[in-house]
């Protein structure tokens, strides 16, 4: 994946789509995007879902504090480098802060640091399910609709390309369960591709506006110092949040990662349907930096709460 969105990236500084290319190239964004939202609906098993909301105890917190505590500490760090950044990548920060957690990243680093895999999955995905529906309302409140093409038309574009097919996905999930299981690898790729069409997109936009020129090397070392700011808090806030809860270890892990995971698989898509081209590829610059840096922080972390049960 992380592949893919460097490649994505290159071959939209290199190649960015362009006038009535970028409108095709939009096109097929909407249709990849509307793709990987069926999928999710046809994925995610709606008695693992129900038997989730019943942990309230695990979840309720989790929530307050994916779109609750980051949304506002995104706030924070975008107002503090407002006047440093451009206005669209501190923007991106609310962005990230009130974007849900990742499914397969956030799970498979629970499972390798012996948390409640369980518990991974079902909070994950309710979170992932939430963010549909939060995630827009949390950054037009706080950003005060600066950037965001919101309106009637916008909540429509939402809705049709969003919610619509993960409804359609949740009701066939019966009739396609077994194409989903038999072909895994390809639905896996085609997740992927999905991600990577909407990043090309986004970022086309931004480079047709000057992207490049607007984001210099100091504003890169910015970004990076705040984005690192932001990662440390996630991980020490949701593992002291899971600490003050009185959660057990494996929770804890499960909460851990969750908490402070965040998912470029929403966040891209999302951006190419919520801002306008000129707009998404600089909003994502934050949540791409953040979603590279908590894969090679969670790696040695699992491994360290795997070999030692005494850490925390």
């Amino acid at each position: 994946m992380v592949r893919l969105l460097v490649l994505a990236i290159a071959l939209a500084s290199v190649l960015p789509a362009t006038g009535r290319g970028y409108l095709i190239a939009q096109s097929v964004s909407n249709a990849a995007i509307f793709l990987l939202f069926l999928l999710n609906g046809l994925r995610l098993p709606r008695t693992e879902v129900l038997r989730g909301i019943s942990h309230w105890q695990f979840l309720l917190p989790l929530t307050v504090w994916c779109f609750g505590a980051m949304a506002v500490a995104g706030k924070g760090f975008a107002s503090v480098v407002d006047s440093t950044l451009p206005p669209t990548v501190a923007l991106g920060l609310l962005y990230l802060g009130a974007l849900p957690s990742t499914v397969q990243s956030a799970t498979a680093y629970s499972s390798l640091a012996g948390g409640n895999v369980a518990n991974s999955v079902i909070a994950a995905a309710l979170l992932n399910i939430l963010g549909v529906f939060v995630t827009v309302p949390i950054i037009s409140l706080l950003g005060g609709g600066a950037g965001i093409s919101l309106g009637a038309d916008g909540l429509l574009k939402v809705a049709l390309i969003l919610v619509l097919p993960f409804a359609i996905g949740q009701l066939l999930q019966n009739r396609a369960k077994g194409w989903i299981v038999a072909h895994r690898d390809i639905v896996t790729w085609m997740d992927r591709i999905s991600i990577a069409v909407a990043v090309y997109v986004a970022f086309s936009g931004a480079v047709s506006q000057g992207l490049w020129s607007k984001v210099g090397l100091g504003d890169w070392a910015v970004l990076l110092a705040v984005v690192t700011g932001f990662l440390l808090l996630g991980f020490g806030g949701s593992w002291l949040c899971s600490r003050l809860l009185g959660l057990n270890r494996p929770d804890r892990i499960a909460f851990l990662f969750a908490g402070a995971h965040k998912s470029v698989a929403m966040g891209a898509p999302l951006a190419a349907v919520l801002f306008p081209p000129a707009v998404a590829g600089m909003v994502l610059l934050p949540l791409l930096t953040y979603h590279l840096l908590q894969l090679v922080v969670s790696a040695p972390l699992a491994n360290v709460l795997a070999r030692d049960p005494n850490v925390g």
